[in-house]
């Protein structure tokens, strides 16, 4: 794809799409950018924030804005796996078993504090993250195409919350926290409430033949060599750093190609430059790495470490 075709036919959407979601979600247009990338990239989104500010907001602006089949599911101790995928029933006007399809059918899932329920539950999700299909009683089913997660869990109050294991957090193209908005950000919040939100003036920009264009899109934007070892030594990196205990896994790196491709295209390019894999590297890489048990004791962050290891890690010319 050339970029005149990326200009004129794949960014007017996505800025359609950041314009709207940004009605809902005022003053987060980088979390808002990067959740857009990720979906792009075919990824699934965890939102690691603390409660009312706005993740559950944007996950249903964007699917307002895209025209996706939305679901939404309260993660609490007693869901079951089976409310997830679905299960079967016996029909006795057929004589036959049928199935009723789960809450994770649908083109945008959104996972509500993910880390509040059983740990069984929480695994429910990874064939339909990683295959985009779910089995039930031996008969696979696939998802819809576009297919996303959106989870959030909430860092405050750990009584009776299962941590997401490490397993599944790879299983996420990319972790985004919020934050609390600035000052100007937050009047204009309170304005927009009490004309009754934003949210229902969200309009659908686009639809999912759309997402499915700029996702085929995304995959023929050309990485150089050059660029492909500047991700690989980044890579390398995090598994040599000595205040790192597990350092980056090969789907990281795949993760971390593919939302700089992502990258690229937002900004009008068929081909990526280290300034796309810097613009997304900690948030791609933060979730997917161990520190050492010295570095958490010398309150070492895993920010801190990436930002190391982005420093040191020198950039190809492109």
């Amino acid at each position: 794809m050339t970029e005149q075709t990326i200009q004129t036919k794949i960014m007017p959407i996505a800025k359609s799409i950041i314009t709207e979601v940004s009605k809902a979600v005022i003053g987060k247009d980088d979390i808002i950018i990067k959740s857009l990338l990720a979906i792009i990239s075919r990824g699934h989104i965890l939102l690691d924030d603390i409660p009312g500010v706005g993740k559950t907001t944007m996950a249903v602006a964007f699917s307002k804005a895209m025209s996706l089949d939305y679901k939404r599911m309260q993660f609490t101790p007693d869901v079951l796996p089976a409310d997830v995928t679905g299960f079967t029933v016996y029909n006795k006007q057929t004589g036959s078993f049928e199935y009723r399809a789960g809450a994770v059918l649908c083109s945008l899932f959104l996972a509500d504090e993910i880390n509040r329920t059983s740990s069984k539950t929480q695994s429910a999700l990874l064939e339909a993250m990683e295959e985009g299909s779910v089995t039930v009683d031996g008969v696979t089913h696939k998802l819809p195409k576009p297919f996303t997660v959106i989870a959030t869990q909430n860092p405050i109050g750990s009584v009776g919350t299962q941590m997401l294991p490490d397993s599944q957090l790879d299983r996420f193209i990319i972790r985004l926290t919020m934050g609390y908005p600035d000052l100007e950000s937050e009047i204009a919040i309170l304005k927009s409430k009490e004309n009754g939100g934003n949210s229902g003036a969200i309009a659908p920009v686009a639809t999912a033949n759309d997402i499915l264009l700029m996702q085929a899109a995304a995959d023929e934007v050309f990485v150089d060599d050059k660029v492909y070892k500047y991700i690989a030594s980044i890579a390398a990196a995090t598994r040599s750093h000595p205040q790192i205990k597990l350092g980056l896994s090969p789907r990281g790196t795949v993760a971390l190609a593919s939302m700089s491709r992502a990258a690229a295209l937002m900004r009008g390019r068929a081909y990526v430059i280290p300034e796309d894999v810097k613009f997304i590297l900690r948030d791609v890489t933060e979730h997917r790495i161990l520190l050492s048990a010295k570095a958490k004791a010398a309150g070492i962050e895993p920010s801190d470490v990436i930002r190391d290891i982005s420093a040191r890690t020198p950039a190809p010319r492109i």
